[in-house]
């Protein structure tokens, strides 16, 4: 599908206002929403370009800066190195959890009042994105959430204070979940991986797990960790999942 052009709104959040970028498919026609969360980079030039893919296919995609609050101003990109990843490390640990969660209604709201949106919501996101959409997921309205290589859900450890309860809150998920890991992502060992899905087990969440031969950013098309054929191959289950329970 041809894309509208792209545009921003500066949501209201109780700390500030949060710069959300949409992506659509052009044209009068309504579509299901999908909030997408990005990396600790911000809105990158991969993050954007995951973005257009999903708006291509149908979805009217909200992007918002998961950081805003913290930045000085918007649009403010991280780099992809060392300086940029403490700088996204020491936000991630700053951010209140309360905001995160603020931040994911606030996402949501904008979706489900934008006049391309249908009203059906999913979410989506990559590494501290795919933690927040898995946070997303407990919002009764979310029918489907798309996880890749969520980051600090084992841990227990997003957000100020270091102290989540992502994974004790399972059971809030109504819609259906797909959770993709790679077994080479030192950020996510095997044990926590373990840990991760026998909660959703216990909780008798309705879900599809999903571990390749990947590292850690394998989805990001920037960089030595990247595979096309897998990100190709992911991003295909993803869409299936928006497909079936979106549509």
């Amino acid at each position: 599908m041809i894309l509208a052009p792209e545009e921003h709104v500066d949501v209201d959040t109780p700390t500030g206002p949060m710069r959300t970028y949409i992506l659509r498919p052009a044209g009068e026609k309504r579509y299901p929403g999908v909030v997408f969360y990005s990396e600790i980079f911000q809105v990158t030039g991969p993050i954007r370009r995951v973005a257009a893919y999903l708006a291509g296919h149908g979805y009217v995609v909200a992007v918002p800066e998961i950081f805003h609050e913290l930045e000085g101003e918007p649009g403010v990109v991280l780099e992809y190195d060392q300086a940029g990843a403490d700088r996204g490390n020491a936000h991630k640990f700053t951010k209140t959890l309360a905001s995160y969660d603020a931040d994911v209604r606030a996402a949501l709201d904008l979706l489900a009042g934008h006049s391309a949106c249908n009203g059906a919501l999913g979410s989506m996101g990559i590494c501290i994105g795919g933690h927040l959409a898995w946070r997303t997921a407990f919002q009764p309205d979310v029918q489907a959430t798309a996880s890749f290589y969520a980051t600090d859900i084992h841990s227990r450890t997003l957000g100020e204070g270091k102290n989540d309860d992502t994974i004790t809150r399972f059971g809030d998920i109504r819609g259906e979940l797909l959770a993709i890991w790679g077994r080479q992502d030192p950020h996510v060992p095997q044990e926590g991986r373990d840990e991760i899905r026998a909660a959703l087990v216990a909780a008798d969440t309705n879900f599809t797990w999903l571990e390749v031969n990947g590292q850690h950013a394998f989805l990001r098309d920037e960089g030595a960790r990247y595979d096309a054929e897998l990100a190709d191959q992911c991003l295909g289950l993803a869409l299936d999942l928006f497909h079936r329970a979106l549509r």
